[in-house]
């Protein structure tokens, strides 16, 4: 029970900071999103806000590793398809006022936060998983892996960078955009670089 509690808070945690950033989430919100009691704050996380979206921002970055890992990876062109059409929704998500947990742990989290190393350490770990799984996939699919880190990275920046200019825009359109030029930049099918046969 004390387990699912902190699982709850965890995910209150990831919800408010994709949707409030760092600095405006409060233990306050989280007890009414996850249905906690108040003790269970420094029960669960002695450290304070801290601790509370250190972890946040750890489990999410987990929980999108996991996403990739279950992309296809028979081709480049099919594991950049597939991450860009998971992905939409979540941008879409951005459209409407939503970010990235993850991404919202390395900005400024007011006075709350004594020391922000910690989440910066959280947040360049949880990317370098991303990154790195994609490049998994990639060279799996015939990629070099220097070609493939440089396209793994270039993904992850476009997702990153979508959050902020489709929040901004209030539309989904710069991510499109984006997406539409990161497959531009795919070699075609069969030609030099291009996806491996069979």
């Amino acid at each position: 029970m004390a387990t699912d509690t902190k699982s709850r808070m965890i995910g209150a945690a990831i919800g408010l900071l994709q949707r409030h950033g760092l600095a405006a989430m409060s233990f306050t919100e989280v007890l009414a999103v996850s249905g906690a009691a108040r003790g269970a704050i420094y029960h669960h996380f002695p450290g304070g806000k801290q601790q509370l979206a250190l972890e946040a921002a750890r489990q999410n970055a987990a929980d999108v590793r996991g996403h990739l890992r279950e992309l296809p990876d028979r081709t480049p062109r099919e594991v950049v398809e597939a991450f860009l059409g998971n992905v939409r929704p979540v941008v879409e998500a951005s459209a409407g006022g939503g970010g990235c947990a993850v991404a919202a742990v390395t900005i400024d989290g007011g006075a709350a936060i004594a020391d922000q190393s910690g989440l910066l350490a959280v947040a360049a770990e949880g990317f370098a998983g991303w990154v790195g799984e994609l490049t998994g996939k990639l060279t799996h699919a015939g990629m070099s892996p220097s070609e493939a880190a440089d396209l793994a990275t270039l993904m992850v920046v476009t997702l990153e960078g979508a959050h902020v200019l489709c929040r901004a825009a209030g539309s989904v359109a710069p991510f499109d955009r984006a997406a539409a030029a990161v497959l531009s930049a795919l070699p075609e099918p069969g030609g030099p670089g291009g996806d491996r046969l069979g």
